[in-house]
């Protein structure tokens, strides 16, 4: 990617930081991946919302918070991507209510509620990443969704406006939410249930467990590749109901399949795994052989859960 070293000459003056070829995909949980032109962190929301104010339209924006399921393309990122720091990363219990900043990591969310005595949300231990990408991609698992948590939440325009969003106006849909993508989530309300904290532990526990056992979850990973295919597509291909992604993945060879160092995991197999010098591409190339195949045999596209942005080398 062509390097502009006078990029950060055309951008707005912030009490945050910029800071010009900064390694972004190293940062990530696949540990690959290309640099950012300009990273930029901001001091608190409203540097932040000067920036998306001041910032000239020309220039590509994009935000990313622990990127925990996103492939940095091995080409970066042109423009300005932004990382929220801590001043993003507040938790706050308040009676059945949970307050939390973009960048609060899910898991923290759920400690905070169980400790608060506030049931309902342990879910979100089970979900690697932050609130901010939670709100993105209405991230769930083990039957529970953000849409069924989810009071209210903020988000800034490209252009520094603020938005007070609802669910009900925000789509919430299975891993989809309709919410422009220039958008920028920097905090969440979320509503849970008074519960004892032994209570809301226990059952934190045992999801735990249940994901040490069934996902790769100490590996160079990024969670679950793709989404499940709806109800019809499965009608359609004269699968059993309730046929999990996994289970097609399994069937078209793809537990174990390796590109390069880039490997479906045998313990999960809708896991990908960077076992040690994989590329972003190698990555995305082991992901779309994988679509490929079940495409070929079911008639069924599969959806990406994995975010892959940047630009290819």
């Amino acid at each position: 990617m062509p390097q502009t070293k006078t990029m950060s000459s055309h951008l707005p003056v912030v009490r945050g930081r910029y800071t010009e070829n900064a390694p972004l995909g190293s940062m990530g949980w696949f540990k690959c991946g290309g640099v950012a032109e300009v990273l930029f962190k901001p001091a608190d929301v409203d540097d932040l919302q000067n920036f998306l104010t001041n910032c000239p339209p020309e220039i590509p924006v994009q935000i990313f918070g622990a990127l925990s399921n996103t492939i940095i393309r091995d080409g970066g990122l042109a423009g300005v991507t932004i990382r929220l720091g801590r001043e993003f990363a507040g938790i706050e219990a308040d009676g059945e209510f949970m307050k939390a900043g973009a960048l609060a990591l899910d898991a923290n969310v759920a400690q905070v509620a169980a400790e608060a005595g506030i049931g309902g949300l342990e879910f979100l231990s089970g979900i690697p990443g932050t609130i901010g990408g939670a709100l993105r991609m209405n991230a769930g698992c083990y039957g529970v969704e953000m849409k069924d948590v989810l009071v209210s939440c903020e988000a800034l325009d490209r252009a520094g406006n603020l938005h007070t969003l609802h669910p009900k106006e925000m789509g919430m849909t299975y891993r989809h939410v309709d919410v422009p993508e220039d958008f920028i989530f920097i905090s969440a309300l979320l509503r849970g249930q008074k519960d004892s904290a032994d209570n809301v532990l226990e059952r934190m526990a045992e999801i735990k467990l249940k994901r040490e056992t069934s996902q790769p979850i100490r590996e160079k990973t990024g969670g679950s590749t793709f989404a499940n295919p709806s109800a019809d597509e499965i009608a359609k291909a004269g699968l059993p109901e309730g046929t999990k992604v996994w289970q097609l993945v399994d069937k078209v060879g793809g537990r174990g399949l390796k590109v390069g160092s880039a490997v479906m995991s045998e313990k999960h197999c809708n896991f990908m795994i960077n076992e040690g010098g994989a590329s972003a591409a190698d990555l995305e190339a082991l992901g779309e052989e994988i679509r490929k195949r079940v495409d070929e045999q079911f008639g069924i596209t599969l959806r990406w859960e994995i975010k892959r942005v940047g630009n290819l080398k």
